[in-house]
């Protein structure tokens, strides 16, 4: 048969070593799309007249998640959603200042938009212009 004998000691136990594993190498960031998945994205918020203006800037920052492509994502649906409203609430023979708005919210999820997703810059030459 076997039996444990244990042996007791008057010297405290030894601590246990604290064993540190290296740091998980951070993600790469994603890489800004080519130029031509970029023309068209560009072009959907030209063909939707402004209704689909926010899908470029959510799927750049959805691919690259800077705090900067959220940003614009945000930016770009407050405007989109606001000329929605705008749209929905405005009479047909307005005139003025409603107007004004209505064109300007217009022109921002619609171009503003595009040239958003033409001109962003990579995460690279950004930090490199500085």
């Amino acid at each position: 048969m076997n039996e444990a004998v244990a042996v007791e000691s008057t010297e405290p136990p030894a601590p246990a070593a604290v064993v540190t594993e290296p740091p998980a190498p951070a993600a790469p960031a994603a890489a800004l799309p080519g130029i031509r998945a970029r023309l068209a994205l560009a072009v959907v918020p030209l063909l939707s007249l402004g209704v689909l203006g926010v899908v470029p800037s959510l799927v750049l920052a959805l691919r690259r998640g800077t705090r900067g492509d959220w940003l614009a994502a945000v930016a770009f649906t407050a405007v989109t959603v606001g000329w929605w409203f705008q749209v929905g609430l405005t009479p047909e023979g307005t005139r003025g200042a409603q107007f004004a708005l209505d064109v300007l919210l217009l022109f921002g999820s619609t171009v503003g938009a595009a040239v958003h997703c033409l001109v962003v810059r990579s995460s690279k030459t950004a930090v490199e212009a500085r």
